[in-house]
């Protein structure tokens, strides 16, 4: 594509810090990144630009013409970005980032234990005020800058460019660990595959003494020492925990465990190896699957006896919950990472958009969806909840006492297991939860290699492929932890400190970076220029004042009392929650360093340093017809 440059009179008419428009080319004053001179009729870079001229800043490439055509110059565009072959695959993969294993368990269980139908208030004012503007807020940046979550803030503020390397540091961390429950969920799909299920009886080699079938046929004595199979299979079969004293021993590696979780990631590397081309294809089967499952699910928990009462216990509403401190809290924290903006993934899809994509309406269609789905995700587990309670003749209260993965693998688990057709509906089972993990680590995945392809192009531009090799064998190392006897305490540990609190701190320093550096105002002005209007009043308070806030509460709220972790029968010593605390620390830390970095390399006095630090320092290319030029 070419398109000729007008001449220095044409340029000149327009006044300094406005924008001309002129033969279908959008110019932007003051800060070209190319600058137009008479000498010569060519085209020089401006000063800073001296050695990167040819690249241009958001993705694209571009040469210069050092040949005179007649007082015309010509900027071309060489390499085009690569884009979502369709909307519809930008909209699953969003979805599918989205919706993961926590809008299956984590938001059922804080919800009834906040309130119940109570908590669906603050759950909806911390959507509204804090969740979704946060979420548009990113896939706007992402969508006109077409840069990953490092490059980006060449364009933004320079110096908050630490934040990208802490976004890469804890999407490794989320991967190290989030595919390793996948891997527990794989290991029961694969036993799945038998007339009788391994969890429903006391006769197999891993049960014990105190083993107890509540569903077996006669009268069953149940006392404080029982144990239920389905529990026995998950803690003595599939995890081992029995083998391991705690952090202080966590024992041999899981062979089993193991090739489960090498497979996942080789699903993982051909489905993301070639970009979002491929990609988006395979979201097209594991974003919708999970929803077909939990329409069967949702009939079929409707239908068994005592279905009502797991209802009536998830939406009873708790008015005066509403007056504790820690149920807003909980509700700010679910909807954060239920939508999940932080990890780099949603500046990495949306840089592939095109740049008048309506990524306004997109936030709206996508957190819906995403909100809706844990919603119902509440039925699907309650109304088996409730069929367990009748069964046992107990509470709700009391079946619905498991948190986390062992509401799925230990309480879901078993009710199925004592279903008709029960291996049907296992399979069916542990198949969602393997396509709902599959489609949100192909996302945490995506934000790293956006982030670093983008950073050094001259380096892993043309080795994609080799790249992403690399990195998946990384995370597969880096879940060998979790893959040993006591793993599931190692799992424990990270889903609690190492995402929760530097996440938080990544994403308020983001809002505040875009809002009160890059400017609120200049941020607006981008979103026009893509949408064709800014945003209201509304989205520039939350994006100024309320979002940061809200992500203020929560980090403080989480960091005053930090959560006392328990699994299974082991209390997590003083000294794991240091170590918590430092491997959150170790993402964020790069914030700080590459601030005085950043300030140590730049000339001049200190005030000057930190002027040209806070200073977009590239132009953002954006497109005006049938071209793209820089501007600032």
């Amino acid at each position: 594509e070419t398109e000729p440059l007008t001449s220095k009179k044409d340029a000149s008419d327009c006044s300094k810090g406005e924008d001309c428009k002129e033969n279908g080319l959008l110019v932007r004053n003051p800060k070209s990144a190319l600058r137009l001179v008479e000498d010569g009729n060519k085209v020089h870079p401006s000063q800073g630009d001296k050695g990167e001229a040819a690249q241009i800043s958001n993705g694209y490439s571009g040469v210069q013409s050092s040949v005179p055509c007649n007082g015309e110059q010509q900027l071309m565009e060489l390499e085009d970005r690569e884009t979502w072959s369709k909307k519809i695959d930008f909209l699953l993969s969003v979805i599918g980032y989205a919706v993961d294993l926590g809008n299956v368990w984590r938001f059922p269980y804080i919800c009834y234990q906040n309130g119940g139908g109570a908590f669906l208030i603050p759950y909806t004012i911390m959507a509204i005020f804090g969740g979704i503007p946060l979420f548009y807020m990113e896939l706007a940046l992402g969508q006109y800058h077409r840069n990953g979550c490092i490059s980006i803030w060449r364009k933004i503020c320079p110096i908050f460019k630490g934040i990208g390397f802490a976004i890469c540091i804890i999407d490794l961390y989320v991967a190290s660990y989030y595919n390793t429950i996948m891997a527990w969920a794989f290991y029961y799909l694969i036993s799945s595959f038998t007339a009788e299920l391994p969890w429903t009886s006391c006769t197999n080699p891993w049960n014990t003494g105190n083993c107890t079938n509540y569903f077996s046929k006669g009268n069953v004595s149940w006392s404080l020492h029982s144990i239920s199979p389905a529990e026995e299979f998950y803690t003595r079969q599939v995890l081992q925990v029995h083998r391991s004293d705690g952090l202080d021993d966590l024992g041999g590696i899981s062979w089993q465990l193991t090739l489960c979780l090498l497979l996942i990631f080789t699903i993982v590397y051909f489905s993301i190896w070639k970009g979002v081309k491929t990609s988006g294809k395979v979201v097209w089967v594991t974003a919708t699957f999970p929803y077909i499952i939990l329409f069967v699910l949702l009939v079929r928990g409707a239908t068994l006896p005592g279905a009502w009462r797991g209802v009536l216990y998830y939406l009873k509403p708790n008015w005066q919950k509403l007056l504790a401190t820690e149920v807003w809290v909980d509700a700010a924290a679910q909807i954060f990472f239920s939508l999940g903006p932080g990890f780099g993934v949603l500046l990495a899809y949306a840089s592939y958009n095109k740049f008048h994509n309506n990524c306004y309406q997109d936030a709206l269609v996508t957190s819906t969806v995403n909100c809706l789905t844990s919603f119902v995700s509440g039925f699907v587990i309650f109304t088996v909840l409730g069929y367990m309670a009748e069964m046992r003749n107990e509470d709700v209260s009391e079946v619905a006492k498991d948190t986390g993965p062992s509401l799925l693998f230990i309480t879901y688990a078993e009710a199925i297991a004592n279903m008709p057709a029960s291996t049907f509906f296992a399979i069916i089972f542990f198949l969602m939860l393997l396509t709902l993990g599959l489609d949100s680590t192909f996302a945490g995945l995506e934000g790293v290699i956006t982030g670093v392809l983008d950073e050094f192009p001259h380096v892993w531009g043309k080795r994609r492929e080799l790249f992403v090799l690399g990195l998946t064998i990384v995370c597969f190392l880096g879940s060998l932890a979790t893959l040993t006897f006591g793993g599931a305490y190692v799992v424990k540990l990270f889903e609690e400190y190492a995402t929760g609190p530097a996440v938080l701190t990544v994403v308020f320093l983001e809002a505040v970076a875009v809002s009160w550096f890059y400017g609120i105002t200049q941020f607006c002005n981008d979103v026009k220029e893509m949408l064709g209007s800014a945003p209201g009043w509304y989205w520039r308070v939350c994006w100024v004042a309320i979002s940061p806030l809200f992500l203020l509460f929560v980090t403080c709220s989480f960091l005053s009392n930090p959560p006392k972790l328990r699994l299974f029968d082991y209390d997590y010593p003083y000294w794991t929650t240091v170590v918590g605390y430092c491997i959150g620390t170790s993402s964020i830390i790069f914030i700080p360093i590459y601030m005085l970095y950043r300030l140590v390399i730049t000339p001049g006095t200190l005030k000057e340093r930190i002027l040209k630090s806070i200073t977009p320092e590239t132009a953002t290319e954006i497109p005006f017809g049938d071209i793209r030029m820089n501007a600032v």
